[in-house]
């Protein structure tokens, strides 16, 4: 946890934030001084990690419905004033292989992980390019960097984010708006892990639940999965002045798993 303050007084709305990596971010938005406005599908949850915040508001949002992404980045207007952060974070993850694949689940993985990253991105850009300031942070993936084995929906909608962060910060660097992603490492020790993934996985690779996490840990040069704190020092960065000369990145945190 950071003792200085970095991001004192800005305003940040986190998507997906009600659990996981998404509660961890913007807790540590909070951390370092910022406004938030923790925005996820569950609602109930949303209301607890804000009443945990010392300056935070919850607010219900679909990411894939226009009109709900509108009024979440309106809210952090009419809230407090502005709007200076984006984290674009919520995501759903469905394994199995492509020949397995149901069209109806591809498309959730795409609307989720994609467009609901363009409409938030949409939304938060026309107000930070008017004020002439601001940063939009996609959480992406390392694999959005290079192919993932049966998981070929959750990798095409990442590196189409990775197009898309690229594309947009492009249009937006005349603004003074800066768009990156952040490409984690897998996060061997979150409920998405814990809870779905190492089943998924079990399942999709013939093996079991532990040989899924030995496989994945010895991928990664550093030998240990990616930590939210990880995830948060770079979004911080990213977030603040200190990377004011950065825009269209995706940065790899991944232990030297990706390098690329």
């Amino acid at each position: 946890m950071s003792n200085c303050k970095t991001l004192q007084g800005k305003v940040a709305v986190v998507t997906g934030a009600a659990q996981g990596l998404g509660e961890a971010l913007a807790k540590r938005l909070d951390e370092e001084g910022c406004k938030v406005i923790v925005a996820d599908i569950n609602y109930a949850k949303a209301v607890e990690v804000a009443q945990s915040l010392s300056n935070a508001i919850p607010f219900e949002v679909d990411v894939t419905n226009e009109e709900q992404v509108e009024a979440l980045m309106q809210k952090a207007v009419e809230t407090y004033g502005t709007l200076d952060i984006l984290v674009s974070n919520a995501a759903v993850l469905i394994a199995m292989p492509t020949t397995e694949f149901p069209l109806d689940k591809w498309k959730i993985m795409m609307d989720v992980n994609i467009t609901g990253y363009f409409l938030c991105a949409r939304a938060a850009a026309r107000i930070m390019a008017k004020n002439k300031s601001g940063s939009i942070i996609q959480i992406n993936s390392k694999s959005g960097k290079k192919g993932s084995y049966k998981n070929a929906a959750y990798a095409t909608a990442k590196f189409a984010g990775i197009g898309f962060t690229q594309s947009l910060a492009l249009e937006l660097a005349e603004c003074g708006v800066r768009v990156n992603a952040i490409c984690p490492g897998n996060l061997l020790d979150s409920p998405l892990w814990v809870n779905s993934l190492y089943k998924q996985y079990a399942k999709n690779q013939g093996i079991t639940e532990e040989e899924v996490r030995q496989k994945y840990l010895n991928q990664v040069p550093m030998k240990r999965g990616c930590a939210y704190e990880d995830v948060a020092n770079v979004m911080v960065f990213l977030a603040s002045d200190q990377s004011s000369y950065m825009t269209g990145q995706a940065i790899n945190v991944t232990g030297g798993q990706e390098m690329r």
